[in-house]
């Protein structure tokens, strides 16, 4: 159940005090990982708060391994680490404005976040492309703020700007490793991927083997999409959702941003220098994780099943697609 303005009331008086009064609060759609509300206060002021709850979680991934940085990216501590990191960077992203790890005001750790007024760039986009089209440019110079961002080390924020080091030897390899995973995951929930199974391993090995090394890695968000994107008061971009920053090969980026913004909107924000034979295995393995990770989710209590399973869908016909390329 969501909570209740009850609940949250004291949460909401640790970050602002007494001279606000909690008046009403709504939970915001998306949060698969966490609870996100929209708290109003009774001087028409509003804030965004984030739990990070067991109820409020349906994945069910259990304990999260900091040095896999595909593990569940999500958590107080991931987000204040990525939001000192994009701020560092000077790429926006609304403002922190209170954590709590004690568990005092929620059985659960909370952040208060900076509630920007404008509409996703999703719902600007589908209103009207042309007046979107600024913001759109905009959020192509923060990608190249992102790509500017480098480590010889990949993985999540939290760790590598704390001097620690992921499994694995290479974005490619751990990209590989889990495509063929999904692969075996997914194909004892679908007959159409246990049927092409065999071929689709030998895809993704193969489109591997073209990879070569790399010596630096930029940052990514990892899941921008449209959704992912909120404007402010002036149309500027601003990136929310930010736990899973980390350090990365942009391309896996791309791939995420090109099947998102869909071709006629990815134009705007295609980067120059991005390596042909990544790109290749990482849009297969994209579509391969769209499968297996709707599909797991939808195992469980997952309030609103319908989308899942279009997006499963779509991304197995896709993968299936690419097979015959």
């Amino acid at each position: 159940m969501p909570l209740t303005r009850d609940e949250l009331a004291p949460l909401a008086r640790a970050a602002f005090g007494p001279a606000r009064t909690l008046s009403a609060v709504t939970r915001l759609r998306g949060g698969s990982k966490k609870g996100v509300y929209r708290l109003s206060f009774d001087d028409a002021s509003t804030a965004v708060a984030y739990v990070w709850s067991a109820d409020e979680d349906y994945w069910d991934a259990g304990p999260s391994d900091p040095r896999d940085p595909f593990s569940h990216g999500t958590g107080l501590e991931l987000l204040t680490a990525a939001h000192d990191r994009l701020t560092a960077a000077g790429v926006p992203t609304p403002r922190l404005l209170y954590a709590d790890s004690s568990h005092t005001h929620l059985p659960a750790d909370a952040a208060v976040m900076e509630d920007l007024p404008g509409d996703s760039l999703e719902e600007a986009l589908r209103r009207d492309p042309d007046a979107a089209r600024p913001a759109l440019e905009q959020l192509a110079e923060t990608l190249d703020a992102l790509r500017g961002c480098a480590s010889a080390r990949y993985g999540k924020v939290a760790l590598i700007d704390n001097g620690g080091s992921s499994h694995g030897t290479s974005c490619a390899r751990l990209v590989t490793d889990r495509a063929l995973a999904d692969i075996a995951e997914t194909a004892v929930r679908d007959p159409r991927i246990a049927a092409a199974r065999e071929c689709l391993e030998e895809a993704v090995q193969s489109l591997a083997a073209e990879v070569g090394p790399r010596a630096e890695h930029t940052l990514v968000h990892g899941e921008l999409g449209p959704d992912h994107v909120l404007l402010d008061a002036e149309g500027r971009p601003a990136l929310i959702d930010i736990e899973g920053l980390m350090y990365f090969d942009a391309e896996w980026e791309h791939v995420f941003l090109r099947q998102r913004f869909g071709p006629q909107h990815y134009d705007t924000l295609r980067a120059c220098g991005l390596d042909e034979q990544r790109l290749r295995l990482y849009r297969l393995a994209m579509h391969l994780n769209l499968v297996a990770g709707p599909l797991r989710l939808l195992d469980g209590d997952f309030p609103n099943p319908g989308p899942m399973r279009a997006i499963a869908e779509s991304n197995l016909l896709h993968a299936l697609e690419l097979l015959k390329s």
